[in-house]
């Protein structure tokens, strides 16, 4: 078993049993002894989990060479039986305990602003926003998951220059961080009556909602202005000062909200999405100073470069992250998205399984 085979499990213990003498030392200020209950805590879990596979797999090897000295054939059958039920144990116990050895983003169960913007192409990358937007929004409604327009800014052919929604649920981020980047459409556009091949993009962005605790933002920073929404919602919301957009003056960044036809609700979902886009800047730009001290870069899901590669022809769609390509395209703009979403989800566990364990 790598997992207790690749770690000096003696070195843990040691420091464990070494925070434990630290720790019962009550001259100890509380700053540290803080950080170092944390650090004990840590490694207790890792200890106790480390038990508990090594008693499983101590248990298993017993009842394999049980089971090859026993001349009894329905003795033996449960001999396998009980073998089957352990290693499916020892899985298990695998997997919990390199979820602790190498946590995945703590921000992965957070809700998510989906942002989709058409890139090149003209009328052609707006209609394929309005596509992205449909796929999004039935693959969030089959996970059941709740799915809101937060803004959007459309076309004369039903298609949006950009659209941003939110979507709360269980594991939100944690399914779809890797969405964002460009992504390629190639298909003949309705209006083209040559009947030629045309590329479009769009881009996707993904955000995990922010809590207040994550960033804070002075009053004095912001510009707030309010305006008439355009979009849909009935004539009340048409013919009132409704919608909100907020500027963050030190860094530019612009949000606006126009889904409430209050302008206090509207304000406070531009709030959230501003926190959002600014908690991400902030996780790319330490995510950059980090991969400047390491030779390998562990993937964020907030990358610019092309993602997926859409072609209508073929019926098939590539994700060139995992290097995947299925030809279900029309099942998979319809929503049924699975069969990308968890193989990025098992790419992310690998890439976790990369980076070295290291005491602190």
């Amino acid at each position: 078993m790598p997992v207790l085979t690749d770690i000096a499990w003696d070195t843990v213990q040691a420091r464990y049993e070494e925070l434990n003498q630290v720790l019962s030392n009550p001259a100890l200020d509380t700053q540290k002894r803080q950080q170092l209950q944390k650090e004990q805590a840590h490694l207790g879990q890792l200890l106790d989990h480390y038990k508990i596979l090594k008693s499983l797999t101590d248990r298993s090897l017993s009842n394999e060479q049980d089971a090859l000295k026993e001349q009894d054939s329905d003795l033996k059958k449960l001999f396998q039986l009980e073998q089957e039920e352990l290693l499916s144990q020892i899985k298990e116990a695998e997997l919990q305990l390199e979820n602790i050895l190498y946590p995945p983003d703590p921000l992965d169960n957070r809700p998510v602003f989906l942002e989709i913007r058409a890139g090149a192409g003209g009328q052609e990358a707006a209609l394929f926003v309005a596509d992205l937007l449909k796929m999004y929004t039935n693959y969030a409604l089959s996970q059941g998951w709740r799915v809101s327009l937060i803004s959007e800014s459309s076309t004369d052919l039903k298609g949006y220059r950009e659209v941003v929604i939110y979507i709360q649920g269980d594991h939100v981020y944690g399914h779809l961080k890797y969405e964002s980047g460009v992504h390629r459409v190639q298909r003949v556009p309705a209006t083209e009556t040559a009947g030629r091949i045309h590329t479009s993009t769009a881009t996707v962005a993904v955000l995990p909602e922010a809590d207040e605790v994550d960033v804070v933002i002075a009053p004095a920073d912001l510009r707030i202005d309010v305006f008439r929404s355009g979009g849909a919602g009935g004539q009340h919301v048409n013919t009132t000062d409704s919608a909100v957009r907020i500027t963050h003056l030190p860094t530019g960044l612009v949000v606006s909200c126009q889904d409430e036809r209050s302008q206090h609700k509207n304000k406070a979902k531009a709030m959230k999405m501003l926190q959002s886009r600014l908690l991400a800047r902030r996780r790319e730009q330490e995510e950059e100073a980090r991969s400047k001290q390491r030779k390998e870069q562990i993937g964020t899901g907030m990358r610019a470069e092309k993602v997926r590669t859409y072609n209508y022809p073929q019926n098939r769609i590539t994700d060139h992250q995992v290097d995947l390509t299925v030809k279900n395209l029309d099942m998979v703009m319809e929503g049924q998205l699975d069969d990308i979403i968890q193989a990025l989800i098992r790419f992310d566990h690998e890439t976790r399984k990369k980076q070295v364990f290291t005491l602190p």
